[in-house]
């Protein structure tokens, strides 16, 4: 299976530029996530990959589930429609998830915003999550859509990814670098 994320750069680049200067970021992360998540269908996937249905007959039914699943959406629009007609000619409906990711990405950049996945052994109270956003926000400088995340092989503690930083203090962490310090 090959990386898509550098086949994905320029479409989602070029896309971000185009809802951008259209005033529409939130409506084109909507669309693309959307069209991922069809295309993320393993029948859907099987189906494309029939040897006999050409590049324009790909692009023709993507667009059709697409457009009954966005509505009067983008994905149903003139751009939406030769966005996925031009990825299906070029052969690259499966860097979709990627653009859409990459596209995203872009988007929590321009809007100051980061994702961060906050890790624990046990649900944690809603003071103490805000606590943790609040301290994140003052440290990354940018706005932080926390997630949740309960994870019981943790035993304890907490792991925090935010883009490629990653702040392991779980306990099972402590207790493998504990096991190597002696091993070593």
């Amino acid at each position: 299976m090959s990386d898509n994320s550098t086949v994905a750069r320029p479409y989602a680049q070029a896309i971000f530029e185009l809802a951008s200067r259209d005033g529409r970021l939130t409506e084109w992360s909507d669309a693309l996530g959307l069209a991922a998540e069809v295309l993320a269908d393993a029948g859907m996937r099987r189906f494309l990959a029939r040897p006999d249905l050409d590049k324009a007959a790909r692009a023709e039914l993507v667009m059709a589930v697409c457009s009954e699943a966005a509505g009067q959406g983008l994905l149903a629009s003139t751009r939406g429609q030769n966005l996925l007609r031009l990825l299906a000619e070029n052969g690259r409906l499966a860097a979709l998830t990627d653009i859409a990711a990459q596209y995203d990405a872009l988007k929590a950049q321009a809007e100051n915003r980061v994702k961060v996945q906050l890790t624990t052994a046990a649900s944690i109270d809603a003071k103490v999550a805000a606590g943790i956003s609040s301290a994140l926000e003052q440290r990354l400088g940018r706005q932080v859509e926390l997630e949740l995340v309960v994870d019981e092989q943790l035993l304890g503690g907490a792991v925090i990814r935010a883009e490629d930083m990653v702040i392991d203090g779980s306990v099972k962490n402590r207790l493998e670098q504990l096991a190597a310090t002696l091993s070593a």
